[in-house]
Protein backbone atom coordinates (compact mmCIF):
# COMPACT_ATOMS: atom_id res chain seq x y z
CA UNK A 1 0.00 0.00 0.00
CA UNK A 2 2.88 2.32 0.82
CA UNK A 3 4.11 1.52 -2.87
CA UNK A 4 0.70 2.85 -4.48
CA UNK A 5 0.37 6.01 -2.19
CA UNK A 6 4.22 7.18 -3.39
CA UNK A 7 2.98 6.61 -7.18
CA UNK A 8 0.29 9.09 -6.42
CA UNK A 9 2.11 11.20 -4.29
CA UNK A 10 4.85 11.46 -7.09
CA UNK A 11 2.39 12.55 -9.54
CA UNK A 12 1.02 15.34 -7.01
CA UNK A 13 4.44 16.58 -6.64
CA UNK A 14 5.09 17.26 -10.04
CA UNK A 15 2.06 18.58 -11.30
CA UNK A 16 2.45 21.17 -8.06
CA UNK A 17 5.97 22.25 -8.15
CA UNK A 18 5.05 22.92 -12.03
CA UNK A 19 2.09 24.40 -12.25
CA UNK A 20 0.88 24.73 -9.08
CA UNK A 21 -1.99 22.54 -8.67
CA UNK A 22 -3.30 19.55 -8.76
CA UNK A 23 -6.04 16.73 -9.27
CA UNK A 24 -8.32 16.96 -6.85
CA UNK A 25 -10.31 14.28 -8.54
CA UNK A 26 -7.51 11.69 -9.23
CA UNK A 27 -9.28 9.09 -6.77
CA UNK A 28 -11.68 8.86 -9.24
CA UNK A 29 -9.03 8.36 -11.65
CA UNK A 30 -7.16 5.78 -10.25
CA UNK A 31 -10.60 3.94 -9.42
CA UNK A 32 -11.21 4.50 -13.02
CA UNK A 33 -7.32 2.96 -14.22
CA UNK A 34 -9.28 -0.25 -12.08
CA UNK A 35 -12.31 -0.99 -14.18
CA UNK A 36 -10.51 0.11 -17.00
CA UNK A 37 -8.04 -2.55 -16.57
CA UNK A 38 -11.02 -5.45 -15.75
CA UNK A 39 -13.19 -4.55 -18.98
CA UNK A 40 -9.29 -5.28 -20.61
CA UNK A 41 -8.38 -8.12 -19.58
CA UNK A 42 -12.47 -9.53 -20.57
CA UNK A 43 -11.93 -7.53 -23.71
CA UNK A 44 -9.29 -10.14 -24.89
CA UNK A 45 -10.52 -13.07 -22.72
CA UNK A 46 -13.67 -13.48 -23.22
CA UNK A 47 -14.96 -10.43 -25.98
CA UNK A 48 -16.51 -8.25 -23.26
CA UNK A 49 -16.17 -5.15 -21.41
CA UNK A 50 -18.23 -5.87 -18.40
CA UNK A 51 -18.53 -8.59 -15.78
CA UNK A 52 -15.96 -10.79 -13.70
CA UNK A 53 -12.97 -11.95 -14.97
CA UNK A 54 -12.21 -15.73 -13.62
CA UNK A 55 -8.43 -16.64 -12.76
CA UNK A 56 -8.14 -18.13 -15.58
CA UNK A 57 -8.70 -15.06 -17.32
CA UNK A 58 -5.72 -13.19 -15.86
CA UNK A 59 -2.65 -14.18 -17.38
CA UNK A 60 0.87 -11.98 -18.12
CA UNK A 61 -0.34 -11.14 -21.60
CA UNK A 62 -3.69 -10.15 -20.38
CA UNK A 63 -2.34 -8.42 -17.13
CA UNK A 64 -0.10 -6.03 -19.41
CA UNK A 65 -2.52 -5.52 -21.87
CA UNK A 66 -4.55 -4.28 -19.29
CA UNK A 67 -2.25 -1.85 -17.49
CA UNK A 68 -1.79 -0.63 -20.94
CA UNK A 69 -4.87 0.28 -21.89
CA UNK A 70 -5.62 2.16 -18.70
CA UNK A 71 -2.31 4.10 -18.63
CA UNK A 72 -3.30 5.34 -22.04
CA UNK A 73 -6.98 6.27 -21.46
CA UNK A 74 -5.91 7.86 -17.99
CA UNK A 75 -3.24 9.71 -19.78
CA UNK A 76 -5.56 10.93 -22.53
CA UNK A 77 -7.71 12.14 -19.61
CA UNK A 78 -5.02 13.78 -17.70
CA UNK A 79 -4.89 15.85 -20.91
CA UNK A 80 -8.23 16.80 -21.55
CA UNK A 81 -8.12 17.62 -17.62
CA UNK A 82 -5.34 19.69 -18.15
CA UNK A 83 -7.19 21.59 -21.31
CA UNK A 84 -10.88 21.99 -19.57
CA UNK A 85 -9.82 22.18 -16.17
CA UNK A 86 -7.01 23.30 -15.46
CA UNK A 87 -4.56 25.42 -17.98
CA UNK A 88 -7.27 28.53 -17.77
CA UNK A 89 -6.60 28.74 -13.71
CA UNK A 90 -2.55 28.55 -13.92
CA UNK A 91 -1.20 31.80 -12.46
CA UNK A 92 -4.11 33.24 -11.53
CA UNK A 93 -5.39 34.15 -8.13
CA UNK A 94 -7.89 32.07 -6.05
CA UNK A 95 -8.40 28.04 -6.08
CA UNK A 96 -11.07 27.67 -9.45
CA UNK A 97 -8.69 24.70 -10.06
CA UNK A 98 -9.80 23.34 -6.89
CA UNK A 99 -13.46 23.37 -7.57
CA UNK A 100 -12.63 22.54 -11.98
CA UNK A 101 -10.49 18.84 -10.68
CA UNK A 102 -12.87 17.96 -7.66
CA UNK A 103 -16.07 18.36 -10.32
CA UNK A 104 -13.99 16.61 -13.21
CA UNK A 105 -13.23 13.81 -10.70
CA UNK A 106 -17.38 14.08 -9.89
CA UNK A 107 -17.95 13.52 -13.54
CA UNK A 108 -15.01 10.48 -14.21
CA UNK A 109 -16.90 9.06 -10.89
CA UNK A 110 -20.38 9.02 -11.60
CA UNK A 111 -19.70 8.44 -15.86
CA UNK A 112 -17.56 5.16 -14.25
CA UNK A 113 -20.63 3.91 -11.90
CA UNK A 114 -23.14 4.20 -14.84
CA UNK A 115 -20.78 1.99 -16.56
CA UNK A 116 -19.97 -0.69 -13.93
CA UNK A 117 -22.31 -0.37 -11.18
CA UNK A 118 -21.36 0.26 -7.59
CA UNK A 119 -20.43 -3.82 -7.00
CA UNK A 120 -16.50 -4.25 -6.39
CA UNK A 121 -14.63 -6.82 -9.15
CA UNK A 122 -12.65 -9.01 -7.34
CA UNK A 123 -9.74 -9.78 -9.77
CA UNK A 124 -6.35 -12.30 -9.63
CA UNK A 125 -3.30 -11.85 -9.97
CA UNK A 126 -0.94 -12.55 -12.87
CA UNK A 127 1.37 -14.39 -9.93
CA UNK A 128 -1.04 -16.57 -8.36
CA UNK A 129 -2.97 -16.11 -4.94
CA UNK A 130 0.17 -18.17 -2.89
CA UNK A 131 1.33 -17.19 0.26
CA UNK A 132 5.66 -16.21 0.32
CA UNK A 133 6.58 -16.09 3.86
CA UNK A 134 9.46 -14.05 4.48
CA UNK A 135 11.15 -13.79 7.81
CA UNK A 136 7.88 -15.51 9.06
CA UNK A 137 5.76 -12.72 7.57
CA UNK A 138 3.12 -13.65 4.79
CA UNK A 139 3.47 -11.71 1.67
CA UNK A 140 1.39 -12.44 -1.62
CA UNK A 141 3.20 -12.55 -5.00
CA UNK A 142 1.23 -9.35 -6.36
CA UNK A 143 2.09 -7.41 -3.39
CA UNK A 144 5.91 -7.85 -4.42
CA UNK A 145 4.80 -7.40 -7.69
CA UNK A 146 3.37 -3.78 -6.44
CA UNK A 147 6.16 -2.69 -4.61
CA UNK A 148 9.38 -3.78 -6.80
CA UNK A 149 7.13 -1.60 -9.80
CA UNK A 150 7.33 1.08 -7.98
CA UNK A 151 10.95 0.99 -6.71
CA UNK A 152 11.64 0.71 -10.49
CA UNK A 153 9.49 3.28 -11.44
CA UNK A 154 11.00 5.70 -9.10
CA UNK A 155 14.29 4.99 -9.70
CA UNK A 156 13.56 5.82 -13.67
CA UNK A 157 12.04 9.30 -13.10
CA UNK A 158 14.38 10.29 -10.71
CA UNK A 159 16.97 9.50 -12.83
CA UNK A 160 15.08 11.51 -15.91
CA UNK A 161 13.80 14.64 -13.58
CA UNK A 162 17.99 15.19 -13.08
CA UNK A 163 19.49 13.88 -16.31
CA UNK A 164 17.65 13.96 -19.53
CA UNK A 165 16.75 17.31 -21.25
CA UNK A 166 12.83 16.51 -20.60
CA UNK A 167 13.47 16.08 -16.92
CA UNK A 168 15.76 19.47 -16.94
CA UNK A 169 12.71 21.34 -18.39
CA UNK A 170 10.19 19.94 -15.75
CA UNK A 171 12.58 21.01 -12.98
CA UNK A 172 13.32 24.15 -14.62
CA UNK A 173 9.59 25.15 -15.15
CA UNK A 174 8.89 24.27 -11.20
CA UNK A 175 11.91 26.50 -10.66
CA UNK A 176 10.70 29.67 -12.24
CA UNK A 177 8.19 29.55 -15.72
CA UNK A 178 8.84 32.98 -16.56
CA UNK A 179 12.48 32.40 -16.89
CA UNK A 180 12.18 28.83 -18.32
CA UNK A 181 9.55 30.41 -21.33
CA UNK A 182 12.82 33.31 -22.00
CA UNK A 183 14.80 30.34 -22.29
CA UNK A 184 13.13 28.77 -25.10
CA UNK A 185 11.02 25.81 -22.70
CA UNK A 186 7.86 25.44 -23.74
CA UNK A 187 6.46 25.71 -20.18
CA UNK A 188 2.52 24.60 -21.38
CA UNK A 189 3.47 21.61 -23.09
CA UNK A 190 5.81 20.42 -20.08
CA UNK A 191 2.54 21.16 -17.70
CA UNK A 192 0.33 19.39 -20.38
CA UNK A 193 3.36 15.99 -19.86
CA UNK A 194 3.02 16.28 -16.24
CA UNK A 195 -0.65 15.77 -15.81
CA UNK A 196 -0.54 13.06 -18.76
CA UNK A 197 2.11 11.65 -16.57
CA UNK A 198 0.55 12.29 -13.08
CA UNK A 199 -2.77 10.44 -14.54
CA UNK A 200 -0.67 7.27 -16.25
CA UNK A 201 1.13 6.76 -12.55
CA UNK A 202 -2.63 6.58 -11.26
CA UNK A 203 -3.77 4.17 -13.90
CA UNK A 204 -0.51 2.25 -12.99
CA UNK A 205 -1.26 2.34 -9.79
CA UNK A 206 -5.18 1.65 -10.03
CA UNK A 207 -4.41 -1.99 -11.73
CA UNK A 208 -1.76 -2.83 -9.71
CA UNK A 209 -3.98 -2.45 -6.74
CA UNK A 210 -6.78 -4.05 -8.05
CA UNK A 211 -5.92 -7.84 -6.95
CA UNK A 212 -5.03 -6.46 -3.71
CA UNK A 213 -8.17 -4.48 -2.78
CA UNK A 214 -10.46 -5.40 -5.51
CA UNK A 215 -11.67 -2.49 -8.17
CA UNK A 216 -14.35 -0.84 -7.66
CA UNK A 217 -16.16 3.13 -7.94
CA UNK A 218 -15.20 4.15 -5.17
CA UNK A 219 -11.43 2.03 -4.53
CA UNK A 220 -9.81 4.85 -4.92
CA UNK A 221 -11.30 8.41 -2.33
CA UNK A 222 -9.30 6.80 0.66
CA UNK A 223 -6.24 5.87 -1.43
CA UNK A 224 -5.70 9.22 -3.31
CA UNK A 225 -6.37 10.63 0.21
CA UNK A 226 -3.96 9.00 1.91
CA UNK A 227 -1.43 9.24 -1.14
CA UNK A 228 -1.94 13.68 -0.90
CA UNK A 229 -1.43 12.94 2.26
CA UNK A 230 1.97 10.88 1.72
CA UNK A 231 3.17 13.85 -0.19
CA UNK A 232 2.38 16.54 2.23
CA UNK A 233 4.65 14.66 5.04
CA UNK A 234 7.38 13.98 2.75
CA UNK A 235 7.41 17.75 1.53
CA UNK A 236 5.29 18.87 -1.73
CA UNK A 237 7.85 20.11 -3.38
CA UNK A 238 10.31 16.97 -3.26
CA UNK A 239 9.51 14.03 -5.10
CA UNK A 240 11.80 12.07 -3.87
CA UNK A 241 9.99 12.93 -0.01
CA UNK A 242 6.92 12.28 -1.58
CA UNK A 243 8.14 8.65 -1.97
CA UNK A 244 9.57 8.63 1.43
CA UNK A 245 6.17 10.09 2.63
CA UNK A 246 4.07 7.44 1.00
CA UNK A 247 6.57 4.05 2.21
CA UNK A 248 6.29 5.85 5.67
CA UNK A 249 2.42 5.89 5.59
CA UNK A 250 2.75 2.81 4.26
CA UNK A 251 4.79 1.05 7.18
CA UNK A 252 3.23 2.91 9.83
CA UNK A 253 -0.34 1.41 8.56
CA UNK A 254 0.92 -2.31 8.80
CA UNK A 255 2.52 -1.66 11.98
CA UNK A 256 -0.23 -0.41 13.92
CA UNK A 257 -2.71 -2.76 12.36
CA UNK A 258 -0.39 -5.53 14.20
CA UNK A 259 -1.77 -4.38 17.26
CA UNK A 260 -5.64 -2.68 16.23
CA UNK A 261 -6.65 -2.26 12.80
CA UNK A 262 -9.22 0.38 13.45
CA UNK A 263 -6.87 3.17 14.69
CA UNK A 264 -4.89 2.94 11.28
CA UNK A 265 -6.05 6.23 10.08
CA UNK A 266 -5.84 7.84 13.56
CA UNK A 267 -2.33 7.16 13.71
CA UNK A 268 -1.75 8.21 10.29
CA UNK A 269 -3.16 11.62 10.03
CA UNK A 270 -2.67 12.22 13.95
CA UNK A 271 1.67 12.25 12.55
CA UNK A 272 0.74 14.29 9.76
CA UNK A 273 -0.58 16.93 12.07
CA UNK A 274 2.26 16.31 14.05
CA UNK A 275 4.88 16.51 11.67
CA UNK A 276 3.56 19.68 9.78
CA UNK A 277 3.01 21.74 13.44
CA UNK A 278 6.95 21.43 13.36
CA UNK A 279 8.16 21.03 9.96
CA UNK A 280 5.41 22.74 7.35
CA UNK A 281 7.50 22.12 4.20
CA UNK A 282 7.40 17.88 4.98
CA UNK A 283 9.76 16.01 6.08
CA UNK A 284 12.44 16.51 3.70
CA UNK A 285 10.12 19.26 2.36
CA UNK A 286 12.22 23.03 0.89
CA UNK A 287 11.61 26.18 1.37
CA UNK A 288 12.21 27.03 -2.10
CA UNK A 289 12.73 25.03 -5.29
CA UNK A 290 16.27 23.50 -5.81
CA UNK A 291 18.34 25.01 -8.51
CA UNK A 292 18.46 22.89 -12.19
Amino acid sequence: MGSVYALVAFGFSITYTTTKTFNFGQGAFLALASLIGISAILLVTQGKLIGFPSPEDVTWGSFLFALLAAMLVLGLLGFVLYITAIKHFVGEAGLSWVMSTIGFGIIIQNLALLIWGPAPIAVASPLGEGIITIFGTGVRPQEILVFGTTLALMIVFDWALHKTKMGKAVRAVAFSKSTASLMGINANAVAVAVFVISSALAAIAGVMIAPIATASVFVGTLLSLKAFSAAILGGLENPRGCIFGGFLIGLLESLIGLWYSNLREIAVFALIIVVLYFRPAGILGRVHAEKV
